[in-house]
């Protein structure tokens, strides 16, 4: 896969912040170099943020989101701050972005307080300088002065933005549980819900890992798996399944192959599996009448069996024998309060970045809500988690808590 194949769930996420007129698309393009955002001297030129996955050296492949002022005022300009404010939510690094002929005002030093607060690295940017004379001095390593007329210190942001980037260490997949030469057989049902032509970035993003690491991956659908088993005469290592197949998949991968979903494998990249192995207890403490928000990281078309608002109350009602009232969200429409929910059963999370999942789960653990996921809940209400967790053993003694 080449850099500009790269995912934008796998890029870094880089947020420009700051007040209306500050300079902020400007100096997208000037980083760029590319006419990425409309500029104009009109205050609130940016009505919602401005998503563009490129090439930004010396950090590689990167998403740049240009956000509206969170200095709007009026219903629509408030609509306008909460869609900064949700772009925030899966920065890794930030620009605050502050017109250098006005100085930090309120406004800025509260979105400064806001990116201490979620923990993203940032640059202070004072815009403008050419307007100055003399150019103030920097109070500090973390401020810039920058013209976007000039081109004045637009190289020595991009030095400093890579600095930022924090040093950690490749989130795996699959490639620490398989070895050289190691068969994985992946279970992929093609139906009326899969994508024409392609696979999904989960069925991607696995084969890749294993290609890289020197593992034989045998790719089937569902209704292939027990024959494929019979004939290719060597046990797998691991069966890797689709969620939804999950129950069929168990049934038929002996007892003694290590099996599960690229859902559980997705979380533990994101960071989220124990969380949802924990999460997903709460569905034994389901009443009459909760609500269960179900979330998905991506829009899509939903077909007429779709998993997120069909299958899944679907499963939930067989395993709980109740009727829950259920709440779907879709992109980034995520609730800020969760308060009124007692289990949150998120997607996957493929189409997230890292930030933004660390989140919403850092969000549901403050508001005392349980967050589990598609792929858990899938293998419990078909009473094979314990089963697709054998592969992480310390995970799998979360359940007898």
């Amino acid at each position: 896969m080449s850099l500009n194949d790269t995912p934008r769930s796998d890029r870094i996420h880089i947020g420009l912040f700051g007040r209306r007129n500050a300079g902020k698309s400007s100096l997208i393009n000037a980083v760029t170099g590319q006419n990425l955002s409309i500029v104009s001297p009109v205050e609130g030129t940016t009505t919602d943020p401005v998503y563009k996955s490129m090439e930004l050296l010396p950090l590689g492949p990167v998403v740049m989101i240009d956000t509206p002022g969170f200095d709007d005022y009026g219903e629509l300009g408030q609509q306008r701050v909460k869609k900064a404010r949700q772009a925030m939510n899966k920065t890794d690094l930030a620009l605050l972005v502050v017109d250098g002929q006005s100085g930090l005002l309120e406004d800025d030093r509260a979105i400064r307080s806001l990116l201490y607060e979620k923990q993203i690295p940032f640059l202070t940017v004072m815009t403008k300088c050419d307007l100055l004379d003399p150019v103030p001095a920097e109070p500090d390593d973390n401020t810039i002065w920058v013209s976007t007329a000039t081109g004045y210190h637009i190289h020595e942001l991009k030095e400093r933005l890579a600095r930022l980037q924090p040093e950690d260490a490749p989130r795996p997949l699959v490639r620490d549980l398989v070895a050289p030469h190691d068969f994985v057989v992946l279970v992929v049902p093609i139906d009326k819900a899969a994508p024409k032509g392609r696979l999904i970035l989960p069925q991607q993003q696995t084969i890749r890992e294993l290609l890289d690491c020197g593992a034989v991956s045998i790719v089937v659908r569902d209704h292939e798996l027990k024959q494929t088993l019979l004939q290719i005469g060597t046990r797998p290592r691991l069966v890797i399944t689709d969620s939804q197949a999950f129950a069929q998949v168990s049934a038929e991968t002996p007892p003694d192959i290590l099996l599960t979903s690229f859902s559980i494998l997705f979380a533990r990249s994101k960071g989220s599996l124990e969380s949802a192995v924990a999460g997903v207890l709460a569905l034994n403490q389901i009443q009459e009448g909760d609500k269960i928000l179900i979330a998905e990281g991506c829009t899509h078309h939903r077909q007429c069996d779709d998993i997120g608002t069909v299958k899944l109350p679907r499963w939930i009602n067989s395993y709980t024998g109740k009727q829950p009232e259920y709440v779907f969200t879709s992109g980034t429409e995520y609730p800020e309060d969760l308060s009124p929910y007692r289990l949150i059963v998120h997607c996957g999370g493929c189409m997230v970045n890292g930030r933004e999942m660390k989140y919403r789960n850092a969000q549901a653990k403050d508001q005392g809500v349980p967050i589990t996921n598609y792929g858990i809940v899938i293998a419990q209400t078909q009473g094979i988690l314990r089963r697709s967790l054998e592969v992480f053993p310390d995970l799998a003694a979360l359940l007898d808590e």
